[in-house]
């Protein structure tokens, strides 16, 4: 193996545990058992906006963390193939 393997199997281990914490931390987008007694998502602490931008910040960073975790896929597979 040489080193750019190496730091590339660590920037994918590194990507896919970010992924799976950002998307654990996400709320869940379905209405569940709430719906049924009326319950509302958005009547938490922090308000409508709150929520909102807080889940939006968690829905870029997945979408960056993926493209990340993509990208070092797409070159690792190069880098086997056409430098050995």
């Amino acid at each position: 193996m040489n080193p750019i393997e190496i730091v590339g199997g660590i920037l994918l281990i590194i990507a896919s545990v970010l992924i799976i914490l950002i998307v654990m931390l996400q709320e869940s987008k379905q209405a569940g058992m709430g719906a049924i007694s009326g319950e509302s998502g958005s009547n938490n602490f922090y308000g409508r906006e709150g929520g909102r931008t807080k889940d939006a910040f968690y829905a870029k960073l997945t979408k960056i963390l993926a493209v990340v975790f993509f990208v070092v896929t797409l070159v690792m597979n190069l880098v086997i193939h056409f430098v050995k």
